[in-house]
Parts: C-alpha cells; sequence; structure tokens
C-alpha cells in the first residue's frame, strides 16, 4: 500500500552560520526560550518522579496498605498505578498545551530569523 506524502518543500532556507548560532544562543531571546521550558519541565519532572518513587516504595514497604480493599476487589494499589497512567496523560497534555501556547511561537520567531525568512 502506497502512501502519497507531499513533496519536500522547493523553498530554501539560508543556512545559518556556526557563529550566528552562538549569537542566538547567547541572545535573551533564547535565553527567555530556554527559561520558559527549564520553569516547566523540570519542576514537573521532579514531582513525577517522587510520586512514581512514592508508589513504588508504599509498594515495597507499605504492603498493608496498598492491600487495603477500597471497594470489591479493587485494593488501593490498583488505584495509585492507575493514577500512574492518569498522570502521565495529564503531564503530556499540560506540557503540549504550555509548548504550543509558550515555547513554540518563540522557538518559531528564533527559527524564522535565523533562516532569513523575516
Amino acid at each position: 500500500m502506497a502512501t502519497d506524502a507531499p513533496p519536500p518543500s522547493k523553498e530554501q532556507h539560508r543556512l545559518p552560520s556556526a557563529e550566528e548560532f552562538s549569537e542566538v544562543q547567547q541572545s535573551a531571546e533564547f535565553d527567555e526560550l530556554r527559561r520558559s521550558f527549564r520553569s516547566f519541565a523540570f519542576p514537573l519532572t521532579v514531582a513525577f518522579v517522587a510520586w512514581y518513587l512514592l508508589y513504588v516504595l508504599l509498594s515495597n514497604y507499605a504492603g498493608g496498605f496498598m492491600g487495603t480493599k477500597v471497594f470489591g476487589n479493587i485494593n488501593v494499589a490498583l488505584v495509585l498505578g492507575l493514577a500512574q497512567f492518569l498522570t502521565t496523560f495529564l503531564i503530556a497534555w499540560w506540557y503540549a498545551r504550555h509548548a504550543a501556547a509558550k515555547l513554540d511561537p518563540k522557538a518559531e520567531a528564533i527559527k524564522s530569523r535565523m533562516e532569513g525568512a523575516e
């Protein structure tokens, strides 16, 4: 089964020099982009890893608590395990919104300027 991929763009962009990359990397605009990314990603990563490790530690050392029935055959371990999946998807969705609103416009502006499209 063949797929009809669009042909590559005929539009040519100017390739920036190594000096231009270094200049942009040291600019306030790039620093703001990096700060926006880090201020979102790092705390969320630390929080998620802590949440995951809490689950692992509870599973290993608090078997009685994790085995507590919530309702029917559903126990605390299953609820917290499913919550791990839920938080993973929520974080991915939240990051996608953050990137689209805050990171992508800044990155696109830098890219456009570097390629000489402005």
